[in-house]
């Protein structure tokens, strides 16, 4: 409890702050151009360096249409990410555009650090939200305001090594794959050696909940925030969500999968062979296709579906923002703007950044890569499930990492895990 509520007193403190350091949100308009002499050059920031290589060509290929506006792109780690763009904010320095995510958008929209994009979508001619996803724009909407275009989405997907696969002499999944097939296909591709050590693990279960036991919650029936009269209550209570962390965690407990919490780590492991299934989201494929091991070993399915037939698999969108008191508001605009157009999103897909949010162009996504089962990825939007997110996303996502992760860890029943997890997320909900 005191831990919480430190946090939630830190978080009061930064919404302070980041209010304090703005007294308006500006805006384009015909009154303040930002038109010079010479080209001026606007930061836009990003925490994918796979990513990264395909926007900086678009922003080269920007700048060769847009002589007066140079683009720097700037890359961090997310972690990091989030860190910088904290002091960024209090310090009165951010960067001109930048990637906006649902665990933060409603900090910094209230805290006045976001441009409002609402006028400046309604009168253009190459930007509507009607093109893209409801679900995707609304995350972005604050208050009746628009702080963000959307971006992109992802879905996850069942990545598999064929060699090992054929190797055990067990067909490669599909859609006809329940949690079923996939325990029994872990436990073959599981092999020790004569002295017990694992040398392959039948399946990679990492502790993350986007790429993770998020999915499996939802295929079960669970729910992770549970909105009843129109109040918001933790779902790690519903015994269908402890009966999917069950079986998720026992992925691990059963030694089908090791423990792993780090993201670039497992990512690592995966492409050295060391599982033979893995759980990734689609905006992996920028460093996938790049790596030899993968493009020669692997390939990529649906997820499996629940006990009850029902399949499921998190979506989420990341949003272009605008900082509030940049320099060059009409040039970071154009800049959004087209990254946010038909023909953005297009060359976006055609050098496989990320599935565009535009609808219709996500065939392009597809057909950027001949190696891998791309399909898959937008076809599982059908039965997508929006990343669960709130005001307060990213005080009990972090709490609930650490409530959760004595599970994995084994110093803690999933019941109790839950039932903690439960607890604080609560009283997270509760302040919002």
């Amino acid at each position: 409890m005191k831990k919480l509520i430190a946090m939630v007193t830190a978080t009061v403190m930064a919404l302070t702050m980041l209010g304090g350091c703005a007294k308006t949100s500006s805006s384009v308009s015909s009154s303040s151009s930002s038109a010079t002499s010479s080209p001026v050059t606007i930061t836009y920031a990003v925490w994918d360096a796979n990513e990264a290589k395909g926007l900086e060509v678009m922003a080269k290929e920007f700048t060769a249409q847009n002589p007066d506006i140079n683009v720097k792109v700037q890359v961090s780690s997310w972690a990091d990410y989030w860190t910088v763009l904290q002091a960024a904010a209090t310090g009165g320095s951010l960067p001109d555009t930048f990637w906006m995510h649902s665990n933060y958008i409603y900090k910094y929209a209230t805290g006045g650090m976001l441009m409002d994009q609402t006028k400046l979508i309604t009168s253009s001619k190459l930007v509507s939200l009607s093109n893209y996803p409801s679900g995707l724009d609304s995350i972005y909407n604050i208050n009746g305001k628009q702080y963000c275009v959307p971006k992109d989405y992802d879905t996850i997907g069942l990545w598999y090594n064929k060699t090992m696969f054929d190797k055990a002499g067990i067909k490669y999944p599909d859609d006809t794959w329940t949690w079923d097939t996939l325990l029994n296909a872990a436990k073959k591709l599981t092999i020790k050696n004569a002295s017990g050590k694992t040398t392959q693990y039948g399946i990679l279960a990492p502790m993350n909940d986007q790429e993770g036991f998020y999915n499996f919650i939802f295929q079960n029936g669970g729910s992770v925030i549970d909105t009843k009269n129109g109040v918001k209550t933790s779902g790690f209570s519903d015994p269908k969500t402890v009966e999917a962390m069950q079986y998720y965690v026992n992925l691990v407990k059963d030694g089908y999968s090791q423990q792993e919490y780090g993201d670039a780590t497992r990512q690592v492991d995966f492409e050295n062979g060391l599982d033979a299934m893995a759980f990734f989201g689609s905006w992996n494929l920028s460093g996938f296709e790049s790596n030899d091991y993968m493009t020669k070993n692997c390939d990529v399915s649906v997820l499996p579906s629940g006990p009850s037939g029902t399949r499921a698999s998190i979506y989420n969108g990341l949003g272009n923002a605008i900082a509030y008191n940049t320099k060059y508001p009409q040039q970071a605009w154009k800049w959004v703007e087209y990254l946010s157009s038909k023909a953005g999103m297009l060359r976006s897909a055609q050098l496989g950044v990320a599935i565009p949010a535009y609808n219709g162009t996500s065939d392009a996504w597809v057909s950027s890569n001949k190696t891998f089962n791309l399909k898959i990825f937008p076809e599982q939007i059908q039965y997508g499930v929006i990343l669960p997110y709130s005001n307060t996303t990213g005080i009990w996502e972090n709490q609930n990492y650490e409530q959760l992760k004595g599970a994995f860890d084994g110093t803690k029943s999933v019941q109790q895990a839950c039932s903690d997890a439960t607890t604080s997320m609560n009283q997270s909900l509760a302040i919002e």
